[in-house]
């Protein structure tokens, strides 16, 4: 167990919620109050909910009846799960969420990227160093100071918003890889990837302004791919654009990584009500109605 369903890494996101273990499937869920009740929900670990053992996930989630209003999640889309299983775990709402962009590791790395990609990357390798490894907490400071610029730039609010501690503790979860590009002395961009059995997938990236000029992100793909192409792994899980996206909508997040993929897998968004009556009564002391955001009393929670 590696990744999004190691313990650290729901401890890195203590901030959130607080961690609980799922004794049964050996999964992770955070465990919030509802604020303004006396009652406590629980949501899946951001952006993904992965366990050791999914035949035995409704067992966990059968025996939270009595502690918990609901739970909302999004399934790992490389999970040992179907949607028949996902309905039996989850009765109250099982939906597709985002078609997450993934790559084939069967085949050659040039095969798979678009030709303008390849260009990219070849034009930015030129201007870049790329090192990798697994000790990504030596880079601690520098991916801080990253990652601020990336929320600055984009405007990142909301769960994907990590707090410095949170980004540390994210470095030291076992299974993580790291490629940092270097230009002269200067780190200007790095991305994270958590591998987990047989899938690499994509977490997070940063990049400062000289690393967007530069085009960093194309070198960093390039040879992240070549890198998980060359272990035993089966696939790379890009994630999704920003946003509720689709595999063929037009934003630049989900071109830049529909061109270094192969497919796409559907990532589900899971919700389960514990307790009809409770969830009735925080709607009402929360003042909202019925709407399509699950749980209804968190709507616009994390917007």
């Amino acid at each position: 167990m590696n990744g999004y369903s190691h313990p650290a890494y729901a401890a890195s996101l203590a901030e959130f919620g607080n961690p609980r273990a799922l004794p049964h499937s050996k999964g992770w869920i955070l465990e919030r109050p509802i604020v303004a009740t006396p009652y406590r929900d629980a949501m899946g670990c951001y952006p993904l909910f992965a366990c050791d053992d999914w035949s035995k996930l409704d067992s966990d989630l059968d025996e939270l009846g009595s502690d918990l209003v609901s739970l909302a999640t999004v399934a790992d889309p490389f999970g040992a799960h179907d949607p028949a299983h996902l309905r039996k775990c989850f009765p109250t709402l099982v939906t597709p969420f985002k078609e997450h962009l993934v790559t084939d590791l069967s085949r050659s790395p040039d095969s798979v990227v678009a030709p303008s990609h390849r260009r990219k990357a070849r034009k930015a390798l030129e201007r870049l160093d790329i090192e990798s490894g697994d000790d990504a907490r030596r880079f601690g400071d520098e991916w801080i100071k990253l990652y601020a610029n990336l929320i600055q730039r984009h405007g990142i609010r909301g769960l994907s918003a990590f707090s410095a501690n949170s980004l540390m503790a994210q470095l030291a979860v076992p299974g993580i890889s790291m490629f940092r590009a270097i230009c002269g002395k200067e780190t200007v961009g790095m991305t994270l990837w958590y591998t987990d059995r047989e899938v690499a997938y994509y977490h997070l990236g940063a990049y400062s302004d000289r690393g967007y000029e530069l085009e960093a992100s194309f070198a960093l793909f390039w040879r992240a791919l070549e890198y998980f192409s060359s272990r035993p792994l089966r696939w790379l899980d890009l994630g999704a654009g920003a946003g509720i996206a689709t595999a063929d909508r037009a934003d630049g997040l989900t071109r830049f990584k529909r061109g270094w993929s192969t497919g796409t897998r559907t990532a589900y968004f899971c919700g389960r009500i514990f307790d009809q009556s409770k969830y009735d009564e925080a709607m009402k002391i929360r003042n909202v109605t019925a709407s399509d955001y699950f749980p209804a009393y968190r709507a616009g929670e994390f917007g």
